[in-house]
């Protein structure tokens, strides 16, 4: 919801850290790979209740993640980057929820709802983005993207929120993936609704 808006403050920052990691001969993909690697190291932690180490790795994730953007963008984009980018964004999301279930066995019906909920929000913004790319349509809102990027309630921001919110608060984690997996509903509803609209 906020990411569109989020752009015009991180992107300064980022392009100035990317543009020197590209004069350097580093790679988009080698920056969406090794955020993958340390995101995916937060998940045994997770598992054996280090929420404050996990919660460091999901961060430089995310830093990886915002970083790889801008090393295309002063180097090449290419479709095997956004290939990349998108999906192991999505593994790594329900790894986390994985780890919570892990950690917390007595609430692994929520941790599931929660990746039951991600399914619908993932397969409906890349179904729409393959069909949006087929009718030509693109969007700019949320910078430079190697595909259409449909809004929502849950967008990336709420996502990252949602998971330094149950690391921090991890007796929460139930509530928390009832609240965000219910808001990821509505979020494929509109997605739907919004294909039913344009397609």
């Amino acid at each position: 919801m906020f990411d569109a808006r989020l752009r015009r403050v991180i992107d300064p920052p980022l392009n100035r850290v990317g543009s020197h990691l590209a004069a350097l001969g580093i790679s988009a993909n080698q920056v969406t790979v090794v955020g993958f690697v340390l995101g995916l190291a937060a998940v045994p932690l997770v598992a054996l209740q280090a929420y404050e180490a996990a919660l460091v790795m999901i961060l430089l994730n995310r830093l990886c993640d915002g970083l790889d953007g801008a090393v295309a963008r002063f180097s090449v984009m290419t479709d095997l980057g956004g290939f990349l980018d998108i999906v192991l964004d999505f593994i790594f999301y329900s790894a986390v929820i994985f780890g919570f279930v892990l950690a917390q066995p007595e609430h692994a019906s929520y941790g599931a709802f929660l990746i039951f909920s991600f399914i619908g929000t993932g397969s409906s913004f890349l179904a729409y983005s393959t069909f949006a790319a087929k009718r030509g349509l693109t969007s700019s809102l949320r910078g430079s993207k190697s595909l259409y990027y449909l809004g929502g309630l849950t967008e990336g921001f709420e996502t990252i929120l949602c998971l330094t919110l149950m690391c921090l608060m991890p007796n929460s984690f139930w509530i928390l993936a009832i609240i965000f997996g219910s808001l990821c509903w509505l979020t494929t509803a509109t997605r739907i609704y919004a294909a039913v609209k344009t397609l």
